[in-house]
This record gives structure tokens, sequence and C-alpha cells, in this order.
């Protein structure tokens, strides 16, 4: 490059106010990032839009020290200035910190994974956040085996039909919960083997129709648990990455010790550079072929340009999505 890239500008979103809804997110100029050492430089063609970003954006989610105020988990694009594995114009998606809703990111060079066969950029940037969080808490923390039974709530979400579909890929067996008879369709369609109307029905009583389950993934939080609880088999793991009906719940502990339950979650920004490198070796190893042989696809809801970012966060908190929402640059 002629010039630094510190004396360059790019199209980006910022939180007007620091915090606030949808429609506090406005398009602005901002420096273009300069990679540091182990660091690639991507042109972003696509970011994905996530439930983490919408926490951000209301206050509750700060970005890890060291980095980007700017909202965006992950991004697909067009490597720049390259570092590790990478050279100049390969075509990578990538984890990220923060800083996805602008023309160009940096990140770890670990982080990033080349493009799956078959996928185009829209496609892969709805990849990391999910694949990530469900690999992590589905099969490390939850230890889902083939033979085994998956719980899914938020079945339509974009981590409900990755987990669905990475579910069947590992050959387990999965049960979706979703608010209303349209969504369970849905759930159905992209690959549940039952899905329950949880609007219309006990879940916990449909899965113990089913013999019960070895693994919940959870978003839901307090609502859900005692239900969970009920629905697990004997051994069986609850797994949360997030509470949106509330984090407080009152656990029976004669219930636990009976069950042999255990009860986990984790979420991902925070982890350490080097934890989320080892994550992005398996999953390159474990769920890149699950994908180039199309057992498991990003489903793209709807696509918005960067501009229109909220718009894209309305229509995300609408509920009304089946899978990603995606901003173009």
């Amino acid at each position: 490059m002629n010039q630094s890239s510190q004396d360059q500008t790019m199209a980006a979103v910022a939180v007007e106010g620091g915090k606030g809804p949808a429609e506090a997110l406005k398009p602005v100029q901002i420096p273009r990032p300069t990679p540091g050492e182990g660091q690639i430089l991507i042109r972003v063609r696509a970011a994905g839009v996530n439930r983490p970003d919408i926490a951000q954006r209301q206050g509750f989610y700060p970005p890890p020290p060291g980095a980007p105020d700017t909202l965006g988990l992950e991004v697909a694009g067009e490597v720049i200035e390259p570092a590790g594995r990478w050279k100049a114009g390969d075509l990578v998606c990538a984890l990220l910190g923060g800083g996805g809703y602008a023309e160009y990111a940096v990140c770890d060079a670990r982080h990033a994974l080349p493009l799956p066969r078959g996928l185009d950029a829209v496609q892969a940037a709805g990849l990391p956040e999910t694949v990530f969080t469900v690999f992590a808490n589905v099969f490390e923390h939850g230890g889902l085996k083939a033979g085994e039974t998956l719980l899914v709530h938020g079945a339509t979400s974009g981590i409900g039909v990755t987990a669905i579909q990475m579910g069947k890929a590992a050959g387990a067996r999965v049960i979706a919960t979703a608010r209303g008879a349209a969504k369970a369709e849905q759930a159905r369609q992209v690959g549940a083997d039952v899905a329950v109307d949880s609007t219309a029905e006990d879940f916990a009583d449909a899965a113990l129709r089913e013999g019960g389950v070895d693994v919940v993934l959870d978003m839901v939080g307090a609502p859900y648990f005692d239900q969970n609880l009920k629905a697990l088999k004997t051994g069986g793991r609850i797994v949360y990455i997030a509470a949106q009906g509330g984090g407080t719940v009152e656990l029976s502990i004669g219930r636990l010790m009976q069950k042999r339950a255990a009860i986990t979650g984790s979420t991902l920004r925070p982890r350490s550079a080097d934890e989320k490198a080892r994550l992005a070796a398996e999953v390159e190893r474990r769920v890149w072929p699950w994908i180039e042989a199309g057992q498991v696809r990003p489903y793209i809801d709807r696509t918005f340009p960067l501009a229109e970012a909220a718009a894209a966060h309305a229509h995300l908190e609408s509920g009304a999505h089946l899978g990603k929402v995606v901003l173009l640059t």
C-alpha cells in the first residue's frame, strides 16, 4: 500500500450515543484498521448479525479488552494483508472479537477459515459465530455422541438451525422447540426428527414420549429450566449459551443427583486467542467436511446493506427470521 491503513477511512456502523435501540445504529466513516503481528486484514464482503450484537448495542455485552468498539463478530471476505497460513487474495470467513460491521476488519490469522467449497461470502459470513458456538457447547461441553438425542431450543434461530444440522450430521436424533406451529414446521424442514410448538405443548412431555434427551442446548434460561431437567435422561447434560428469558433459577439438588445430570454453559467472545485458535482448528477438522458434503448449510433469511444495519437488527429482534441475517458491504 502507498499509504498507511491509519491514514485511510472506511464505511462502518456505530451506535449513536454508545447504546440504544436499533435506530441508534448509524453509518459512519472511521479509520481503517491496521493489522498487528499475526493478524490479517480482510476486505469484508459480508458480516453476520447475531444476538450478542444486539446485547452490545443495548449496553449489556461490552467488547473484550483490545477488541474494536464496532459491532460484528463474524465476516467473510478477501485477505488484503496476509499473515500465518494466508496469502493476499485468499477468501476466508473469520471469527472476530468485534469490528465486523465495516468495510475492513482485522483478526488473528488463526481465527480465519477458508470458505467451504460451494459457498459464497454471504453464506460463509453466517458460519463462524454459530458453528463455533454450537461445536464448543454441544460437542465439547455437552459431549454429544452418535446415537444420543439432542434437544434444541430456538430452533429457527441461526444457532438453532446450525445445531439441528450439526446434531444430525454427527449421528444424533434431534428434538427441536419453536414458538408457533409454522416455526415448528420450519424446524422439521431443517432436519429435526421431532419439532414441538412450545406455545401449544409441554416440550418436556413431548421429549419423554421420545425416550428423553441426552443433551439440551438452551438460550432461554430460567423459564425452561425445570422442563429441561425433566426431559433429561439419566446422565444428561444441559448446556446454556444465553438466558434471554431470565438468568436465575431455583435448583432441586435432589433431582440433579437422581438424574446424575450436569449443567454447564459458556460464552465464546471472551475466550483467549489461543483457545479460539484451538477451537477454529477443531471446527475446520470436524465441521467443515459436513458443510462441504452438504450435511450442514447456512440458512440466510435476509441480507441488508451495511448502511441499513438498523433495519437488520430490527428484523432479528422481531423473531421472524429463519437462520441468519447478513449485512453486505
